[in-house]
């Protein structure tokens, strides 16, 4: 069924594997992608269980939006074995950059534009060129809203999230951050 705020829908694999990982722990993370064309959700990258968190990170991608599961292992203060399951949003910060820079620049052809019509000794190509030149793949800013309006619903399909981050930059789900959300 496809989410109605993005018209997402979830791949039955996206489920199953989620399940392998909480139930059987044969994957120790999951690197979940939208599928523009498709309108879903499906799997991108499966992490074997030997993998670790560095192996884990460089598999998101730097430029593009991601949503990905993580089995974290840790011991508690008093010994104990443990693990918690993470939901991470990538929003990679050049998607965010892209947005506010987009805006920005509208912002500023719009006030080339103003004077252009004030001015008639200025030539409005010269303010369309600007424009062009540093206007953002559009493309890129659509992808990140699509993944902001699609998080929840896909979300409430992995029934056994214990933890929940959003991040923009790497060090925003470094290990250290992992490591105090998951206590």
């Amino acid at each position: 069924m496809a989410n109605a705020a993005s018209g997402m829908a979830v791949h039955d694999d996206c489920k199953l594997r989620f399940l392998e990982l909480k139930a059987k722990r044969t994957h120790r993370f999951i690197v979940f992608k939208i599928e523009e064309k498709q309108k879903q959700v499906i799997v991108e990258k499966i992490g074997e269980p030997t993998q670790n968190y560095e192996d884990f990170a460089a598999s998101l991608p730097a430029d593009e939006c991601r949503y990905a599961v993580y089995d974290f292992d840790f011991v508690t203060a008093e010994n104990c074995q443990k693990s918690r399951i993470f939901f991470i949003a990538w929003y990679s910060q050049h998607f965010i950059t892209t947005f506010y820079g987009f805006y920005l620049i509208v912002v500023v052809v719009f006030c080339c534009i103003s004077s252009l019509v004030e001015s008639a000794s200025r030539s409005v190509s010269i303010g369309f060129c600007f424009f062009h030149v540093r206007c953002p793949d559009t493309s890129r800013v659509r992808s990140k809203m699509i993944y902001a309006s699609s998080k929840d619903r896909f979300k409430r399909e992995l029934d056994g999230i214990q933890v929940e981050l959003q991040a923009t930059d790497p060090t925003e789900m470094d290990l250290d951050v992992i490591k105090s959300r998951a206590s």
